[in-house]
């Protein structure tokens, strides 16, 4: 899913030329191409309940197959109970052997859709006003249809690259209990997907609805889901004598403590130059708060004002909010049972044994504490390595001149967070520039700016032929 940034953030930096009319955005023949597949694979339904990616990925192998990738160059993978969640890796050989693979991640999976909510069919791609309205349009078909379409586009174009250009198109990234083709990959195919380093969502830019562009962001390092459950049991009773010891009392004041409790503050390298690159930007009272705090994070003062924003407040620790509540078996009967779910956003290098040992520590010895599966990895942070960093500034300076990449870790989690488990530092590079209602990504009436989808494809491109040497 795209890194969430702050109005505040986004608003207070330097706004560039406005986007163009989309009228002549998908003039040229490539483009044309390349729209047959974004079109194709939108419009595949590729949701939990009812869709495939197993037919997306077939379609998806067949024009690389057609463009002249050969059947050992691809790679089908699924599992028997799960059929219709399975995935393509699509190699295309570098001519170094001794250079590392790069590799290319995107889901085709998708968030459900209902007709019945939707303006237009959330699975027919429908160009309106300047965007392509449709479910994934945004998250993350765009990014997936890129990556593709870059394949196919070395292939035809007989370009060889340096290192070898590995892609790994995976279902399961936006269902908790969907068959994760990522960490199936990570678990059972390492040697297949092993890389230097992967390219990925979570970055991106920014830009008002009047297509001014105002900054971009380098996603480095994502914290790790992990949902935990809070149980409180009893022998219960009629409800017209109640006591004291009531599974209800005592689950609402664990969820209360831990409502209460702040996690530490830490930094990572990316965090800490987020915040010192962001801080010139802001009022006066932040930018100097900013800046007290990377200097000392103990600073409660510093961290009182910048935690007034709540995406500064999340990046900066570990958090953990409660999400779902159920108690009780009848209304005239003491509660034998009240449960409630905590889902936590961990800081990287915390681990889920560590926060469990503290929200148990919160709740109480009434109350117990689980870790809910899957069991999530913890979040290796990547470095801010030059050579990733500088060929992405360099790339947008020809692109979009005058923005400068800022680097982030997303508060939010991809699936980057299982490679990197194996040692495959993961980036959600910048390219395609956002509104401020972040496309309606698993809302109602995704959408995307339609120069800004080709705009980021040139971008992106020329980055992996970058990258790729």
């Amino acid at each position: 899913m795209f890194a969430r940034i702050t109005k505040i953030l986004a608003t207070t930096l330097l706004a560039t030329t406005a986007l163009a009319s989309a009228a002549t955005a998908q003039d040229r023949p490539d483009q044309k191409a390349y729209l047959g597949l974004y079109k194709e694979l939108v419009e595949t339904n590729t949701t939990l309940s009812s869709g495939s990616c197993t037919t997306a990925a077939a379609q998806i192998g067949a024009r690389l197959k057609a463009a002249g990738f050969a059947d050992s160059d691809l790679t089908y993978f699924s599992v028997p109970d799960h059929p219709k969640e399975g995935g393509l890796v699509a190699i295309l050989k570098g001519s170094d052997a001794k250079a590392k693979p790069m590799l290319l991640l995107a889901h085709l999976d998708v968030v459900e859709a209902k007709r019945e909510d939707w303006t237009r069919d959330p699975f027919k791609l429908i160009e309106e006003d300047g965007y392509y309205y449709a479910r994934g349009s945004t998250d993350d078909k765009a990014m997936a249809a890129i990556w593709a379409d870059s394949l196919i586009r070395f292939k035809t174009e007989k370009y060889r690259p340096k290192r070898t250009i590995k892609l790994a198109l995976t279902c399961g990234e936006e269902t908790t209990f969907a068959f994760n083709g990522a960490q199936w990959l990570a678990q059972n195919k390492p040697d297949l997907i092993a890389a230097e380093f992967g390219l990925n969502e979570g970055g991106g830019g920014q830009m008002t609805d009047d297509g001014k562009r105002l900054a971009m962001f380098m996603q480095v390092g994502e914290k790790a889901a992990q949902n935990f459950t809070l149980t409180a049991t009893n022998p219960g009773g009629h409800s017209s004598q109640p006591v004291p010891d009531n599974a209800i009392y005592q689950l609402a004041d664990a969820i209360e403590a831990i409502r209460a409790y702040e996690f530490p503050i830490k930094f990572t390298d990316t965090t800490r130059a987020f915040f010192t690159g962001a801080a010139p930007a802001q009022p006066p009272a932040m930018r100097d708060a900013m800046l007290k705090l990377v200097a000392n994070p103990a600073d409660a003062a510093a961290d009182k004002i910048v935690s007034t924003d709540k995406t500064f407040h999340s990046t900066l620790r570990t958090t953990c909010v409660a999400t779902l509540l159920s108690a009780g078996h009848a209304e005239n009967a003491l509660p034998q049972r009240a449960t409630a779910n905590i889902n936590c956003r961990i800081f990287p290098g915390e681990t889920v044994e560590g926060t469990l040992a503290k929200l148990q520590q919160l709740a109480g010895a009434a109350v117990k504490v689980s870790a809910n599966a899957p069991i999530r990895p913890v979040a290796v942070p990547p470095t801010l390595d030059p050579k990733v960093m500088r060929p992405a500034q360099a790339v947008a300076a020809k692109h979009f001149p005058g923005l400068t990449i800022l680097p982030l870790m997303s508060t939010g989690a991809t699936d980057g967070i299982f490679f990197e488990g194996i040692g495959i530092p993961v980036y959600g590079v910048p390219g395609i520039f956002m509104t401020g209602d972040f496309n309606r990504a698993h809302g109602l009436n995704e959408r995307i700016n339609v120069k800004s989808l080709y705009d980021g494809r040139d971008y992106l491109f020329d980055l992996v032929k970058a990258y790729a040497g």
